[in-house]
Parts: C-alpha cells; structure tokens; sequence
C-alpha cells in the first residue's frame, strides 16, 4: 500500500518517546524546550524521566511535543490543513520531503514568538468565537457589562 509507504516517512514511526525527548533535551537543552513549548516539565525540576512519565499521560503536551520535533528539530514543512489536523504520529508525510538539519532556536526568537502568541491571543473575541479588530472590542462594551464587569454574580442575584 502506497498509504504505508507515505506513513514509513514520518520521522515519528518507530520512534519511542522517550529517545525524541533524549535527541531534543541533547540538541536544545529544558531552557529552550520550555522558552517554545511552554510545558512545565521543562522548567520543574527538568529530567527525561520525568518529561517522558508526563508527555506519556498527556496527549496535548505529548503532541506539541512530537510536533516540534518534526517542524523545528527535523525541518519539515509544513503540514497540509487536512494532515495538521490529525496528531504529529498519524500524520503522512510525502516521500519528497525529507527531514534536514535541526532549527537553530534562541530564547530571544522564543521570546519573540511569546510576544507575538499574546498579540494573537489578545484578538480573540471569546463573546464571538473569532478574532475581533481593535474597533469591535471596544464598540461590544456597554455600560451594563460595565457595571457587571464589578460584581460578575449580579445577573443571577435577585
């Protein structure tokens, strides 16, 4: 099956979490992983034990985690709207794309992404559910979410 070819070439296949960590924490160091991944077991008392003992019981953090390694740490391109989608290990990457040499990373481009995940952040219109312009944000105020923004219990107080 060509499908299985395709899969094969994912540098995630046979790959056990515990040697990812190993060649990241080698490469990068915690202080880096945790400026970009922002996970805790990079920065709390950082070991591979440990970080492997919590990526294995957290798929969010386990999947982040496979994701640098295929994006900055192998240099692959990134994934198709469909692939991006799924979780880094089930994701098949076409057989021209090969992994090249790990990203250089610094913690002041870390920070610069830091800075530009909070830009982003700070768009987001949780009302609405989709980003807002600058002019939204302020013209959804009115002096009733105002006055409940200093007691947030008074619309279900009698």
């Amino acid at each position: 099956m060509n499908v299985e070819v395709n899969y094969k070439n994912n540098p995630l296949h046979g790959l056990g979490l515990k040697q990812l960590v190993t060649e990241i924490v080698d490469y990068y160091g915690f202080e880096i992983l945790f400026a970009y991944l922002n996970i805790n077991c990079f920065k709390a008392n950082p070991s591979i034990e440990s970080s492997v003992k919590f990526l294995k019981k957290t798929d969010w953090a386990r999947e982040k985690v496979e994701g640098f390694y295929l994006y900055k740490f192998k240099s692959l391109p990134r994934a198709s709207a469909e692939q991006f989608e799924l979780p880094p290990r089930d994701r098949i990457i076409p057989p021209d794309q090969l992994p090249g040499q790990p990203a250089e990373l610094s913690l002041e481009d870390a920070e610069r992404l830091r800075e530009k995940r909070a830009r982003k952040a700070a768009e987001w219109s949780p009302d609405q559910g989709r980003r807002s312009g600058p002019d939204k944000r302020l013209s959804n105020r009115s002096s009733t979410s105002v006055a409940s923004d200093s007691d947030p219990w008074a619309k279900w107080r009698k």
